[in-house]
């Protein structure tokens, strides 16, 4: 693998969470990292982490140096999903909330819209923040015993922060109601089978293939590779209504009841009991 630099200039010296080093040929690698890891060894979304997540793809689209972005996870996985007290405070404070959801749809659109080809390569489990821009990347390359879990309704909120606006896209509509409404984790060989990523491969073989597609990106016409994004990306910016809905619906979703049982039941590591109820459809203006 070529030998990194880190990069010393005013596109990324304000980032403290992601770990950011260049390699030849125009080559960023994106590490989920610094203080985002959690005792487990995994990159988690704490309150910088996110905001950082939404905002880097901003730069990366202005930094003339870069061609192509790699994002992986450093340690045991991907990443770990969000932080349990932002998600805490997400639920008791309005503001927090509010803050919580602009990031969450920049960072849908600044992956979206980020001009520059964007190569992920997950490995053990990703989950959260993180696996937005996992999916969302242009080239997804997962280890094939990586596990991708979106656990929003294990929450007890909608899945709403990229779920809707590529999975169907991804991996057709029976699939995606199937994973995203039961939480059932995907390796990631299945992942590949049913069109969720790129590329599945062995675990000791991802970041040396996630570099060998990025040299060929960063190699090839930057032009061509940039305008057939735009193109292609016109798919998921026609399916920007229902990825907005599926956002509000899961925002409104922290103000509720079943968030808290959510929340406690992980804290507490057992299976959350949201009773039998849920939102009235019998009302009568």
């Amino acid at each position: 693998m070529p030998q990194p630099s880190q990069p010393n200039d005013a596109y990324y010296a304000h980032y403290q969470s992601l770990r950011l080093q260049r390699h030849p040929h125009g080559v960023l690698e994106v590490v989920m990292s610094g203080e985002g890891a959690n005792k487990s060894g995994l990159a988690t979304a704490n309150a910088r982490m996110h905001y950082e997540l939404a905002e880097i793809w901003r730069d990366i689209d202005r930094d003339p140096d870069t061609r192509v972005a790699i994002i992986r996870g450093e340690g045991k996985g991907f990443s770990a999903g969000g932080d349990l007290q932002l998600v805490e405070d997400m639920a008791n404070d309005f503001e927090v909330r509010t803050r919580v959801w602009r990031e969450a749809r920049d960072l849908v659109y600044n992956v979206i819209n980020c001009g520059k080809p964007i190569v992920s390569a997950m490995h053990g489990p990703a989950v959260g923040a993180g696996l937005v821009a996992g999916l969302l990347a242009d080239i997804s390359i997962a280890a094939k015993t990586a596990r991708i879990i979106d656990g929003h309704t294990r929450l007890g909120v909608a899945a709403g922060d990229h779920a809707a606006i590529v999975w169907p896209l991804l991996c057709g509509m029976a699939k995606a109601k199937y994973y995203l409404l039961l939480c059932e984790p995907v390796s990631g060989e299945e992942a590949e089978r049913i069109g969720l990523v790129s590329l599945a491969v062995d675990e000791s073989d991802l970041l040396p293939k996630a570099f060998e597609v990025a040299r060929k990106l960063a190699d090839g016409s930057q032009t061509a590779i940039r305008w057939t994004k735009y193109a292609l990306n016109n798919w998921l910016r026609t399916a920007g209504p229902a990825f907005d809905t599926s956002l509000a619906l899961e925002f409104m979703g922290f103000a509720g009841p079943d968030v808290r049982e959510g929340l406690s039941s992980l804290r507490e590591r057992r299976a959350p009991d949201f009773g039998t109820g849920g939102p009235r459809n019998d009302q009568r203006s």
